[in-house]
């Protein structure tokens, strides 16, 4: 009996396809890291939970591939490695998880989604020429974007909820960047290596500057909620996700591995509701539809540049 459950699930799998369950993975569980980082700063500061939960993944990772003697990264890929872990790890998930401290996790993870708008942004500033999709796209998004503030206009009179819009703004600006680099610097090192140095080099600066600004608290002074965030954040988030992102954009075609981006906000802004009574409101689910749309317009125009 065990033998026939065992031959059927693998043949399930088989059928699916590993790449796909891996991108099914990372479209749910990217979507729940919002709410885990709301519920965690709650009780905290958020850059030392970031430094922290990118302390325990980056050691993971590192310790695995110290015990497997894989090389590690020469001369310029170091340099390449410190940028990316500053722009991807301090600025853009440091601030996003700061950011969701002052705004809802829904409103977090769909700011958290138009980084493409900015890649569109930038390659007009260098004076790059850009598809009319993408410019229509640009603007079907910043619609949606102002059809989602709607209900958030007296939001702004509040000092902390515009310190978390640009926070998280600017987190998807640096992200931005750091998606730009690495086409443009791409190296040749073991991807997954790489992803564990940047965790490991970005939580010491952040644990730094926490220390020195003594703006965080002390490691017993954390609460049991927030632990269970960040080990919630290490394990799924950092860890077994990011694996599941690498190995689904090694095996999957741009336009299929690309969709995680679409499904995350949805996940986000509806659990956000159901766990945390975040608002949902019919502003939030059009525009979020309409940011969406506008977003897989960019998507669709960069990739067809590429080809």
């Amino acid at each position: 009996m065990r033998t026939r459950i065992k031959n059927a699930f693998s043949s399930k799998v088989n059928s699916i396809g590993l790449p796909i369950l891996a991108l099914c993975w990372v479209s749910f569980f990217w979507g729940t890291t919002w709410l885990a980082s709301k519920e965690g700063v709650k009780h905290m500061p958020a850059l030392q939970l970031a430094g922290i939960r990118q302390l325990i993944g980056g050691s993971l990772y590192v310790a695995y591939f110290l015990y497997k003697k894989t090389p590690w990264p020469k001369g310029k890929q170091w340099k390449t490695i410190i940028i990316l872990s500053i722009l991807n790890f301090v600025f853009s998930n440091g601030l996003s998880t700061w950011g969701v401290k002052y705004i809802s996790s829904g409103l977090g993870s769909i700011i958290g989604a138009i980084f493409p708008l900015w890649i569109v942004l930038i390659t007009v500033f260098r004076g790059e020429k850009i598809a009319r999709l993408s410019v229509l796209g640009l603007f079907v998004s910043f619609a949606g974007v102002c059809v989602i503030f709607y209900d958030h206009l007296s939001d702004f009179l509040k000092p902390d909820f515009r310190f978390g819009i640009f926070l998280s703004l600017f987190s998807t600006f640096t992200w931005a960047f750091g998606t730009l680099y690495t086409r443009k610097k791409a190296a040749s090192f073991n991807p997954y290596f790489s992803l564990g140095l940047q965790m490991l080099i970005s939580s010491l600066l952040l644990l730094a500057f926490t220390g020195a600004t003594g703006t965080g608290i002390n490691i017993a002074d954390i609460p049991a909620n927030s632990w269970w965030a960040i080990g919630y954040l290490t394990i799924i988030g950092s860890v077994l996700t990011f694996i599941a992102f690498i190995y689904a954009l090694q095996n999957l075609p741009a336009h299929i591995s690309s969709v995680y981006a679409y499904i995350n906000p949805i996940v986000a802004v509806l659990l956000g509701s159901i766990i945390f009574d975040e608002p949902l409101t019919v502003a939030i689910a059009i525009g979020g539809a309409v940011t969406l749309c506008g977003l897989y317009m960019v998507n669709y125009s960069m990739r067809k540049a590429k080809t």
